[in-house]
Formats: C-alpha cells, sequence, structure tokens
C-alpha cells in the first residue's frame, strides 16, 4: 500500500483566517493584536495573506482600514480580483462575529502555519535521509530543520516605563539587602563583583595558552553555579572524556589531589573526605556532555532537551577550537568558520536565555613577549570573538613561564572585555593539585 502522508490536505483552518482579516478590517485595535501573533506567511490561502499584507500596509502609514479602503488600495495595484473582489472582502467582515475574538483566531491560524511547517520539515527531512553524504552531517541538518520549525516566537521584550518600575525598584531593593551578584554567580568574589555575575544571553569567552587553567576555571564556575547555589548546569566537554571532568570536580570540591584519584592512590581520609561530599555530588543539577566532534547545532538541541527536563541556567562549552562545522570538514576559511561558530554561540545563549561560557585557546602571542601576559589581540582568529563576546576573560599565570617568580601560586584573571561594565585584573590563587582555583583570602 503506498503511503498517502503526501496526499493529505496540509493543516489549516480557512475560517479562522476569514475571521482574522474581518476583525481587521472592522477594527485598527483588532490589527496591532493579530500582528503580535500572527504573519502574512502563515495564511494557507494566498489571497488571504495578501489581503494582510495590504492590511498591515494601510495601517504602518497610519491610514483608515476598512473594506473600503483596502479594496481600493488593491485596485490601484491591480490585484483585486485575485483575492475575490469586494465581495470577498465583505464575505469576511460577515463572518467574524465580533472584532474582540481577532487575536484568539490568529493564534488558531499561528498553530495550523507551525503544524504545516512540521509537515514540510518532515517532508525535506526525509530526502535528506535519502540524499548523500555522512549520516552525521545529515542529522545536522535534519536537527537544523526542527529546530528553524519549533523556534517559538519570542515575547516582545516592551513596556512601559511606568509598568516596569515596579519590578526594577524590587530587584533594586533586594541587591540593596542581599549584596550579592544578580546573575549566576562565578564563585569568586571579586570577580563576581566586576562583573555582577552571569547574565542570560551573555556570551562569555575564557582564554589561556594551553596548560595554564582556562577548563579549571571553566569547571569552577559550574561547581559554584550547580554544587553551590543549585543553578541547573550543563559541561560540553570535546577535550576531556566524563570521566576525566568527574575526577577533576571530586578532587576539587573533596581536596582530594587529582594525581591520587587517576593513580589510585586514596588513603582512608581521602576516602572519607570525599563520602562528605557524596551529597551534595549526588543532588547536583549538572549535566557533563563529552560526546565528541560536537556541533553548535547538536549543541543547542542538547540543550533544549536539558532545559525541558531539568531547567537550565549556565552552559560551559570546552572548548572553541574543538567544535565541528556541519558539512565542513576542511573549510578554506579558518577565520569564516571561527565567525560562524562564534555568532552561533551569541545567538544560543540569547535563544536558550542562559549565560554561555565557552574556552578557547589563545594564539602564540604572549610566549613571543618578554612579559608574556595575553591580550584580547591573542585570541585565535580573534576579530568575531571579540565582537561577539559580552565578556573576554584571559587566563594568566606568571609561575607557568618563570618557576621562580615571585607570584607563585597566582593567577590573573584579567578582564580584557566588560561589555556592561569596568575592565580589571583579578587575582585568584591556583590550587591545580585539586583542581582549582580559588579567592586568595580562602587559598
Amino acid at each position: 500500500m503506498e503511503d498517502e502522508t503526501f496526499d493529505r490536505v496540509p493543516p489549516q483552518d480557512i475560517a479562522a483566517e476569514q475571521c482574522v482579516l474581518g476583525g481587521m478590517l472592522l477594527s485598527k485595535r483588532a490589527i496591532a493584536e493579530v500582528i503580535e501573533v500572527a504573519d502574512a506567511d502563515d495564511f494557507y490561502r494566498p489571497q488571504h495573506e495578501t489581503i494582510f499584507r495590504a492590511v498591515v500596509d494601510l495601517y504602518g502609514k497610519n491610514e483608515p482600514v476598512d473594506q473600503i479602503t483596502i479594496a481600493n488600495y488593491l485596485r490601484e495595484l491591480g490585484i483585486l480580483a485575485k483575492v475575490g473582489g469586494a465581495r470577498y472582502l465583505s464575505e469576511c467582515v460577515a463572518s467574524v462575529p465580533t472584532a474582540a475574538n481577532a487575536e484568539y483566531y490568529a493564534e488558531i491560524v499561528r498553530d495550523c502555519a507551525i503544524r504545516r511547517r512540521i509537515v514540510e520539515a518532515g517532508h525535506r527531512i526525509t530526502e535528506i535521509g535519502y540524499g548523500d553524504g555522512e549520516a552525521q552531517h545529515a542529522t545536522d541538518a535534519a536537527q537544523a530543520e526542527l529546530a528553524g520549525v519549533m523556534k517559538a516566537r519570542e515575547d516582545a521584550d516592551s513596556a512601559l516605563l511606568g509598568e516596569d518600575l515596579p519590578d526594577v525598584v524590587a530587584e533594586l531593593e533586594k541587591l540593596q539587602s542581599e549584596g550579592r551578584a544578580s546573575g549566576v554567580s562565578t564563585g569568586f568574589l571579586d570577580l563576581d563583583s566586576l562583573l555582577h555575575g552571569l547574565h542570560p544571553g551573555q556570551m562569555v569567552i575564557i582564554a589561556g595558552r594551553p596548560g595554564l587553567g582556562k577548563s579549571t576555571l571553566g569547571v569552577d564556575f559550574l561547581r559554584a553555579a550547580s554544587l553551590r547555589d543549585k543553578v541547573p548546569s550543563a559541561f560540553f566537554s570535546l577535550e576531556m572524556a566524563r570521566r576525566e571532568v568527574q575526577h577533576r570536580i571530586i578532587s576539587a570540591e573533596a581536596k582530594i589531589g587529582l594525581h591520587k584519584i587517576r593513580g589510585g592512590e586514596m588513603s582512608n581520609q581521602d576516602w572519607a573526605a570525599f563520602a562528605n561530599q557524596m551529597e551534595r555530588l549526588t543532588t547536583a543539577p549538572l549535566t557533563i556532555d563529552a560526546t565528541p566532534n560536537r556541533t553548535i547545532t547538536q549543541i543547542k538541541a542538547r540543550c533544549r532537551q536539558i532545559k525541558l527536563k531539568t531547567g537550565l541556567g549556565l552552559v560551559v562549552i570546552d572548548y572553541l577550537q574543538l567544535l565541528e562545522t556541519p558539512g565542513k570538514k576542511r573549510p578554506e576559511n579558518r577565520q569564516v568558520e571561527v565567525s560562524e561558530m562564534s555568532r552561533g554561540i551569541k545567538l544560543m545563549a540569547k535563544e536558550l536565555g542562559v549565560p554561555v561560557v565557552v574556552l578557547c585557546q589563545l594564539n602564540r602571542g604572549p610566549e613571543q613577549r618578554q612579559d608574556k601576559r595575553p591580550m584580547l589581540s591573542d585570541l585565535r582568529e580573534s576579530g568575531s570573538l571579540e565582537q561577539d563576546a559580552d565578556v573576554v576573560i584571559l587566563v594568566h599565570r606568571e609561575d607557568a613561564y618563570d618557576r621562580d617568580s615571585e607570584r607563585a601560586g597566582e593567577t590573573d584573571l584579567i578582564v580584557a572585555k566588560h561589555r556592561a561594565g569596568p575592565l580589571s585584573t583579578i587575582t585568584v590563587a591556583s590550587q591545580l593539585h585539586y583542581s582549582r582555583f580559588c579567592d586568595m583570602a580562602h587559598s
């Protein structure tokens, strides 16, 4: 038996479409309500899409909108007959019980449109499945198709100042009384004081040369968020195995030497320290994903799953240069590829409504200078990264270059970019044998 799926009539509600148009022709208020819900391409019938566009055009010019003015407008464009003439406009007006329900009818139209797009995406995914190329690339393309369909229409970030003031005052009073960062805490007092925490939609870059501790700092952010503050978090490790990440977290929390954990040399005292942290570790809302060869699309899809299951307040990606680009195994222009990744991460942060911390390697610039201190320009393929990032933190340890340094055991977190505030250098204590950094006062 042949599959009849492709012969079925796509989801649509002609009556609801007519009622939407009828309501808009009766009331300017209805027009304002409808355009917040539906778009022209949400209509199934082309004639309805044409009428909707005409209404929006006149409304945007602040001209009168009713069946007479729309008929004249369409006549001037030479397309009145194509939509059924003035008589059809009258039918739309007559079909609607009251213009007050136009927004409700628009939601029905929008719902049908989304369902049609799901069907269309299904057809395209079927073609992708039958196409050539690697299965991984096909999977990425299929996920992108679904993500495009399921992306919800975002609520407008709009309000009268007077309407928002009570909430603003409440937030200010809370900040004043608690005296703490309003965003997700990094776990470092001075850094939180400077950044006011990590905020939804931010792209935060932690950058450093290999071996200087950028992964350790990223895990420190996660520990503060998920273990201390119980903020649901996700760590995408493209370099370390899942077990290695877990070992680092245990080492940092229980203060057990990482070499002891890896070498199977834990003492009875170490096991007791581990047991004392077991409950915190067990209940921590932290997802560790060490799947290799991840793309931004895959990470975003996984984050959506995590957000539905446990909620999501922080994402850390380790690290940018190991991310894959779908369909581009050997891109001709690495700068363009990094630019696409950078923009994708920033958009992911905004769409998910969480801060996204991405670790990044610096080029060899610091090693070629006498003081070895990193600068913003040392970011590999730095142009797009500098532009998209809200915060850039450069990790620098003098004792990594000079074992006899007077600052042995100290690490500088250089805030080289801060879109919402001042720049500064925060000094923290290195406890790399425990795979962690900590505030100087607690070292």
